[in-house]
């Protein structure tokens, strides 16, 4: 078993940068694909970046490429989600999630999902 805790969300400025992590406790995520998904307000949820713990491989959305950055801490089996240049449209509740196989989180079916944090971008 997996719980997942999301920190760092807020309100910040266009133009602005956030950091959001996502802490594991239970089974380590060197066994697992972690990746971040946001549902914008009256919208549904959108795949925003992977990370496949045992390579570091990642994927992102079109819509995040060159500004946010996900990567992971073994030590503190953490995985972060570094969000530059902020626009209005990025404000969303964020949900980290884990899974076993890739495909599965790529398709928003991970195993774990964490309780969300809100990320608000004001213009």
């Amino acid at each position: 078993q997996v719980t997942l805790v999301e920190s760092g969300g807020g309100l910040v400025q266009a133009g602005g940068s956030l950091r959001l992590s996502c802490a594991a406790s239970g089974r380590t995520f060197r066994f697992y694909t972690t990746g971040w998904f946001r549902q914008p307000p009256g919208r549904g949820r959108e795949f925003v970046a992977a990370i496949r713990w045992s390579d570091a491989n990642t994927g992102y959305a079109d819509s995040v490429k060159g500004r946010f950055t996900i990567s992971r801490d073994a030590a503190k089996n953490t995985v972060y989600l570094q969000m530059n240049s902020l626009n209005p449209e990025d404000t969303a509740v964020y949900y980290c999630a884990a899974g076993a196989s890739d495909k599965m989180v790529l398709a928003g079916r991970p195993d774990y999902w964490g309780q969300g944090t809100q990320v608000t971008v004001s213009a």
